[in-house]
């Protein structure tokens, strides 16, 4: 199922930049475990062609299952409570209530859901909300409808997807971070320990938590609960929110 989604989901031979994150508990993501339930999916787009049409591409896949939609944020909101869905794939902007203002009501009616924004929106300032926000995903609706189906699965197992060209303005958003002129901050940054440093940098090249492992020459139960530290110590939620934090704050550094 290769083909593309009309105007809108273009045929790329690309796929979506990986950021691994920490296995929900209980998974079985590192060994690739099949999993037995399908992946409960809530689609949310003001087009009701267009999610007609991920419906359809969708149905296709055996180990994935749209449970709903909604037409903007504020239905989505309603409807995931209602319905708990695994992932909410939502567009950014929407009438009534977009999808970025949506994200923390979603989170907190639904905390499992897994939240990918789907859109045309390639502005930095959108994706760094949404990730603020705590999607775990972001992608263009330039992607192929195989990638689609294939970043429900990564993030439905623990891992985050960025499109490509966003990831790239990602990291140059990091650098300018970096290089901006320094403000003073009222509350000082959490204070992480030396190895929890080691693992953030780890996590910040892309590495996922086995390859940390060999790395430093721990468990993959070690790095498990570095990470989860590391999550705790920052009040963040995701991988990948503790990596933007790490270079905001200088903790890391990009060359």
């Amino acid at each position: 199922m290769a083909d593309s989604f009309g105007p809108v989901l273009s045929e790329r031979e690309h796929g979506g930049a990986v950021i691994p994150e920490t296995a929900p508990e209980g998974s079985d993501s590192d060994s690739g475990a099949f999993r037995k339930e399908p992946i409960r999916v809530l689609v949310v787009d003001d087009h009701a062609l267009f999610r007609r049409g991920l419906e359809i591409v969708l149905a296709h896949e055996e180990d994935i299952q749209v449970v709903g939609e909604a037409g903007d944020g504020a239905e989505a909101v309603d409807k995931a409570a209602d319905l708990l869905p695994d992932i909410v794939l939502m567009d950014v902007r929407m009438p009534r209530r977009g999808g970025i203002e949506a994200c923390t009501s979603i989170k907190e009616v639904a905390p499992s859901a897994k939240i990918i924004m789907l859109t045309i929106s390639d502005e930095e300032a959108d994706l760094y909300d949404a990730i603020k926000a705590g999607a775990t995903g972001y992608l263009l609706k330039e992607i192929s409808t195989d990638e689609v189906a294939t970043a429900i699965r990564a993030v439905a197992d623990g891992q985050s997807q960025i499109s490509p060209s966003m990831a790239s303005k990602l990291l140059t958003e990091f650098k300018s971070m970096i290089q901006r002129t320094d403000e003073r901050r009222l509350v000082p940054a959490p204070r992480l320990t030396d190895r929890e440093l080691e693992v953030l940098k780890l996590v910040a090249t892309g590495m996922n938590n086995r390859d940390i492992a060999k790395e430093l020459f721990i468990s993959e139960n070690t790095v498990k609960n570095h990470v989860r530290n590391i999550l705790e110590k920052l009040q963040l939620h995701s991988r990948m929110e503790a990596v933007v934090y790490a270079m905001r704050e200088k903790i890391l550094e990009i060359r």
